[in-house]
């Protein structure tokens, strides 16, 4: 009789213990499924429209420069900024900007514009410097609007 009940007081143990675990894990997961919901939510609200997008780029338009290899590029961007002020701002450096392009295309030869990287490269060091330039805000992307090599 002694062992049935100790096994017994045993048995209420484990499944007290195997309880206890079953909840914390279904409070961890449900907390992990929470955080995870409102962060995607949040990522989400942060992306901005289009309108948002257009109210706050710069047209640069169409230059014409000589690039290292001898060849000519026809080239236009639209800058986009964080903000309507730095908006304004990139609009009043648009002469530093053109120059910036100018210097940078200059470098280049018309075989490291070749594909997808070529332009991606160019536009990523585009953003780096016209960032430097900034004061009341930042770039956010550089997209090529029209390009041709000659």
């Amino acid at each position: 009789m002694e062992t049935e009940a100790k096994s017994g007081k045993g048995d209420n143990k484990l499944l007290t213990v195997m309880i206890v675990m079953l909840t914390v894990i279904l409070l961890i997961g449900t907390a992990a499924i929470i955080i995870i919901l409102k962060s995607s939510k949040e990522s989400k609200a942060e992306a901005p429209n289009i309108d948002e997008v257009i109210e706050s780029s710069v047209d640069i338009p169409e230059l014409t420069t000589n690039l290292a290899s001898d060849d000519y590029i026809r080239i236009s961007f639209k800058i986009q900024t964080d903000s309507k002020k730095a908006k304004e701002e990139m609009t009043k450096r648009d002469f530093q900007a053109k120059n910036i392009i100018i210097e940078q295309l200059s470098e280049m030869k018309s075989q490291d514009l070749k594909g997808k990287k070529g332009k991606e490269q160019l536009t990523g060091q585009l953003k780096d410097q016209l960032n430097d330039i900034m004061q009341d805000g930042k770039v956010l992307d550089v997209y090529i609007t029209s390009y041709i090599i000659q």
